[in-house]
């Protein structure tokens, strides 16, 4: 079954949730979690999978700064470009024969961009609830850069948030999310730590500031153009509105019942498209 797993990177370790054994699978599946989540987000998905491929490796990481991966240094503020470095580092520890990326939201760009990037290492991706590179219009490059910055000083002069109780936790969490208490709470439960006076977020408080750049529509074209591999994008059916207005021109979209979340809320359907993906790679 799942067992924890962990690789040294150049900025400290990333922790994993992994099956299988990479020398002696056909393929390799790596899962990359979405913002503030962690590898438990997959864990259902992921059980799913090996029902239908016992034969199969998977990895689900923790990405830096999330879940039981190490944090990056007081001045690192976790700029997307750098989690493409952190995926190379990682996937030339592992070093698959075959890769396939299932990445969920901050996942799926990552996943997306890092596919563009190393045609010759990625044979197929999957983006859940994403479709490239996140982008914007340049107008807006001035406002989004000073208002970045700010967001850092909140951040370091921040309180650490904690809970009551694990499951006063949970039921946050269920209710932003809008998912039930059973479904979302492996993520939380992976994502707490126990102190003197309640439950607080394991993960790096600096993730939660905003990004000081964001690519223009034409870079992001790019990036999407550039894929070159077998790809599936899945998304809910009542997740992210704007994701659903940007796929209009593209032909590897499925719905899945569900929110942002969609897998999660439909592990097993999730499952299937992401083996259907596998048998043409």
């Amino acid at each position: 079954m799942l067992r924890s797993t962990h690789f040294e990177l150049s900025f400290g370790s990333v922790a994993a949730l992994e099956y299988g054994d990479v020398k002696t699978a056909p393929y390799s599946i790596v899962f990359l979690h979405g913002w503030l989540d962690n590898a438990a987000s997959f864990q259902t998905t992921i059980d799913a999978l090996i029902t239908l491929e016992p034969n199969v490796h998977i990895c689900a990481i923790d990405l830096p700064g999330h879940g039981f991966s190490s944090h990056k240094s007081a001045d690192n503020f976790y700029l997307f470009f750098d989690y493409l470095d952190d995926i190379y580092q990682l996937l030339a520890n592992i070093s698959p024969n075959k890769l396939l990326l299932v990445g969920h939201s901050l996942g799926a760009l990552l996943a997306s961009c890092y596919s563009a990037a190393f045609p010759e290492q990625v044979a197929g991706l999957v983006q859940i609830e994403g479709n490239g590179p996140l982008a914007e219009s340049p107008e807006n490059s001035v406002m989004r850069l000073r208002a970045g910055i700010k967001s850092r000083q909140r951040i370091r002069n921040k309180p650490l948030r904690t809970f009551p109780t694990l499951d006063d936790a949970v039921a946050l969490r269920a209710r932003v999310n809008q998912l039930r208490v059973e479904q979302i709470k492996p993520v939380v439960c992976r994502g707490l730590f126990e102190r003197e006076n309640g439950w607080a977020w394991r993960h790096d408080v600096k993730l939660q500031s905003d990004s000081l750049y964001r690519m223009a529509n034409e870079h992001a074209a790019q990036f999407r153009q550039q894929i070159v591999c077998p790809q599936l994008i899945i998304l809910g059916t009542s997740g992210f509105e704007h994701l659903r207005q940007d796929n209009d021109s593209v032909q590897h979209v499925v719905y899945i019942e569900g929110g942002h979340h969609c897998h999660l809320q439909q592990p097993q359907a999730v499952a299937e498209r992401i083996f259907g993906l596998v048998n043409i790679i």
